[in-house]
């Protein structure tokens, strides 16, 4: 298989606005003014700050809210960054962080729900149709998905969305107060 092309310049990644799950009402979309409300009431949870990255602030608040919409929704940054939408309101969020440099062609794969709707098959869902979207759509041969280690839940969605656990990192993250290890879970373009 040749190599893709690399992007030309660090927003080089294509233009995807939707991206269909196969759940009637349940989509990736791009971000937009009106969604803070939505995500402020997901994201200001504990339980979903303690499983992503201290990027995702907490306690979450409305300037977080209006400061996440105004830049996942433009087309300043190289990443795919989307709401996940059930019947178009915001329930969690995906996502693809571009890596740089030798790593152009490397993705940070990642996604969230707000804990009324874990357990349902959304986050397969979801992580399936970005993994599928990214691979098709984009330069990308590489997706990483970190998980910590209190988090086997993650670890079954990534699984079920034909992600393979690659490496255990031994005390590699510190969060919530604790030295954790993190899993590293990886798909590789077929």
């Amino acid at each position: 298989m040749a190599t893709p092309a690399p992007p030309d310049s660090a927003h080089a990644l294509p233009s995807m606005s939707e991206v269909q799950t196969g759940v009637p009402g349940l989509t990736l979309r791009c971000w937009r003014d009106g969604d803070q409300a939505d995500l402020l009431a997901h994201a200001n949870d504990r339980s979903v700050w303690r499983n992503l990255a201290d990027i995702f602030p907490h306690p979450y608040r409305r300037t977080d809210a209006d400061n996440w919409v105004a830049y996942a929704g433009s087309a300043d940054h190289p990443h795919l960054l989307y709401a996940i939408a059930l019947d178009d309101r915001v329930i969690g969020g995906a996502g693809v962080m571009a890596g740089e440099g030798n790593f152009r062609f490397t993705g940070q794969f990642g996604y969230w729900l707000g804990r009324a709707h874990w357990g349902k098959g959304f986050a397969t869902t979801c992580a399936m149709a970005l993994k599928s979207a990214a691979f098709l759509r984009t330069p990308f041969v590489r997706l990483e998905a970190p998980v910590f280690e209190w988090n086997p839940a993650s670890m079954r969605v990534l699984e079920k969305a034909g992600f393979a656990a690659e490496s255990v990192r031994p005390k590699s993250m510190f969060k919530d107060g604790e030295i954790i290890d993190t899993h590293l879970y990886v798909a590789l373009r077929p």
